[in-house]
């Protein structure tokens, strides 16, 4: 994966995810929904053949770079709860 900043100011990032498909943009996008900090966050759909998603965050306060970071780490720490659950479950 390839990450790059179409655009960037004090409170608003553009993020291209290059090589990923809309999947990781998504849960980027509703993982920032869950922080105060954050005024707006979408991903940005063009062509699936011509483009590579795109992340939008938007804040009130902080940096975006700083709310993209935390929603990013916060997904780290669901993804490793869920696989120490589904492990458990398939001893039983």
């Amino acid at each position: 994966m390839e990450l790059k900043v179409v655009k960037q100011d004090e409170k608003t990032l553009i993020l291209e995810c290059k090589g990923e498909t809309v999947t990781l943009t998504n849960v980027l996008r509703e993982e920032l929904w869950e922080d105060k900090s954050v005024r707006e966050a979408a991903q940005i759909k063009e062509h699936p053949y011509l483009s590579e998603p795109k992340v939008f965050v938007k804040v009130y306060r902080g940096s975006p770079t700083s709310a993209l970071k935390k929603a990013s780490d916060r997904i780290i720490l669901k993804t490793e709860e869920f696989r120490e659950k589904f492990k458990k479950e398939l001893k039983k």
